[in-house]
């Protein structure tokens, strides 16, 4: 199959979230199962340097936003065997972030109208063009509403890829004509409309061939008006071709025995590095180096990742024998929170209010218990990752969080981390106190744990085989 992927981000170039990451991994898995894969991307303006250099200018013409004239540029770059096709807009895309401007609208209906001009430009036609969230989510309807002439893309099947439902593309009716040039029909009749306006994502869910998100949990949860973020009655209505494909992530990049950010390697089999990360963590952060279960946080500091149950019961977690790393930004109010804790706790609390992707593998190997309190949680990568490293999470029990750990029950012994099911403070207390107690008290049903954490495959082999079912189930 030939199969084109857009988006708004993708790793290693620029990516925002757990987007970027599937962007990344997925194509160039189904190039190892020997499909035709390309990528479509914006040319941003933080491309890093090494791969901006060896773009190869392809050719430029021009797209229509509305009575806009806008240039078009099309670079390639082949690497790790992926093909990318970059759009160049210095207007739209020469800026220092991805999202977040006041003409995102406009931005991205540019995108993806060059998306699929580009494609019969290049002459890459594909069988299965496979969109992500709401930045690429009109293509389907723009295919068979405005591009439907161009008898080169009749046989295109679509699939959106849903993300994150709470960002939807919502825009004025008014787009309809002044950006994509096309008639209010599909307005007036409510077919991708929202209240007063019109929804890229809801265009997206109705049009495309198939629709899937990125744990079958989330794709339940969506239907629901908790997660659906008010499209849960249009989800309910293309329950039939919904479904969802657990996230993978990369095994050879998150590979506790050759992972160069280390202190130590170690594998399931050889434990002897795992503790050796830990006491050098402890070191590097300034704690106590002691046996103590060391707690690993690395994140947004967001309500959507479940931090305000971690501020209301932090005082409450310090009184116990134990110690925590946290690394991550976000909310001003949570950042402010965890430096005054930082400074009221020094011997158990280590506030790291900044990124670094180095530091948060240590995290990962160092730790003994991951924390991710998620309110809600379309997949979740960090999970994956510190089971990998061998780190036990304690989860709220939503979404991808839900379909990667086992709960650990005490009376039957089995589990690969802690899970709690209710969204309140008090149960992540009592969760975290049952992964304490279980570590001070049964260090071999927590060694059991961590062998069953790190034998799990969460590795993108898998995952694609489900997406390659999918794509296969519309090219007939």
């Amino acid at each position: 199959m030939k199969i084109l992927f857009a988006a708004a981000e993708c790793a290693p170039f620029f990516k925002s979230g757990g987007l970027g990451d599937v962007v990344g991994a997925l194509p160039k898995e189904l190039i190892k199962q020997n499909q035709e894969v390309a990528v479509v991307l914006p040319l941003f303006k933080n491309l890093p340097e090494k791969y901006r250099k060896d773009l190869e200018h392809l050719l430029d013409f021009t797209v229509n936003v509305g009575w806009r004239k806008q240039y078009c540029g099309i670079k390639r770059l082949v690497y790790q065997n992926v093909t990318y096709y970059f759009i160049d807009n210095l207007y739209y895309f020469d800026r220092d972030g991805i999202y977040g401007y006041y003409d995102d609208g406009e931005r991205f209906a540019f995108f993806q109208q060059a998306v699929i001009e580009m494609m019969e430009k290049i002459d890459f036609i594909p069988d299965v063009l496979h969109v992500h969230d709401y930045h690429t989510g009109m293509i389907p309807y723009l295919l068979k509403e405005k591009y439907h002439w161009v008898e080169a893309y009749r046989q295109i099947k679509t699939v959106l890829t849903i993300h994150n439902m709470e960002f939807q593309g919502q825009c004025s009716e008014s787009v309809l004509h002044n950006l994509f040039g096309i008639g209010l029909e599909r307005y007036h009749d409510g077919t991708i409309r929202i209240d007063d306006g019109i929804n890229f994502l809801k265009a997206g869910i109705i049009y495309a061939d198939k629709v899937n998100t990125v744990s079958p949990s989330y794709a339940q949860e969506i239907q629901t008006p908790e997660f659906g973020f008010g499209l849960d009655g249009i989800l309910r209505m293309v329950a039939g071709k919904l479904s969802g494909i657990l996230n993978g992530i990369d095994y050879d990049i998150n590979n506790p025995k050759t992972d160069p950010h280390l202190f130590a390697n170690f594998s399931v089999d050889d434990l002897a590095g795992k503790k050796t990360n830990k006491k050098m963590l402890q070191n590097m952060v300034n704690l106590p180096e002691k046996d103590v279960p060391l707690i690993g946080v690395v994140s947004r500091l967001t309500n959507q990742k479940g931090f305000q149950l971690v501020a209301e019961e932090f005082e409450n977690l310090m009184q116990f024998d134990c110690q925590l790393v946290l690394l991550g930004t976000g909310d001003a109010g949570f950042e402010n929170f965890f430096k005054y804790m930082g400074n009221k706790y020094p011997e158990q609390f280590s506030a790291n209010i900044l990124f670094d992707a180095s530091f948060a593998q240590k995290i990962y190997a160092g730790s003994d218990i991951f924390l991710m309190p998620s309110a809600f949680e379309p997949c979740g990568l960090s999970q994956m990752i510190a089971m990998r490293y061998g780190t036990l999470p304690i989860v709220h029990e939503v979404g991808g969080l839900k379909d990667t750990i086992i709960p650990y029950n005490p009376v039957t012994s089995q589990g690969d981390g802690f899970g709690f099911s209710q969204f309140q403070g008090f149960f992540m207390m009592e969760t975290l106190k049952l992964a304490l107690t279980t570590y001070a008290t049964d260090k071999k049903a927590w060694e059991i744990m961590i062998h069953r954490a790190m034998s799990k495959n969460f590795s993108w082999e898998h995952s694609s085989k489900e997406y390659l079912n999918l794509y296969a189930s519309l090219v007939k």
